[in-house]
């Protein structure tokens, strides 16, 4: 086979790979940084809430992120520390709780 061949062929081969990579980095540097840069402490009726979610804080933050999902579809990171999340998620957690034990 031709050198030319070869070497053109492993330079397309390390391009592409190099590409991939690049994409893979990118999507995983978004997915390990926190996810709220500012949390919200006023009351939200619990009836406009469609869902919560919590994560716990790890290596891609260091803190408890709760994010709440309005019925309008907007999503809301919630203060952990206001004493009316705190209630939410407790009744939420026994809920959960309620339900897995229902299951069993």
């Amino acid at each position: 086979m031709n050198t030319k061949v070869v070497v053109a062929i492993l330079s397309l081969f390390l391009i592409s790979a190099t590409l991939t990579e690049g994409v893979s980095l990118a999507r995983m540097g978004s997915e390990l940084r926190c996810q709220c840069t500012r949390t919200h402490s006023g009351l939200i009726p619990p009836q406009n809430i469609q869902g919560v979610k919590l994560t716990q804080s790890g290596p891609h933050c260091k803190n408890v992120e709760i994010i709440a999902t309005l019925k309008d579809g907007r999503e809301v990171c919630l203060d952990p520390t206001a004493k009316w999340v705190k209630i939410i998620i407790k009744a939420l957690l026994s809920k959960a709780q309620a339900n897995n034990g229902s299951q069993l």
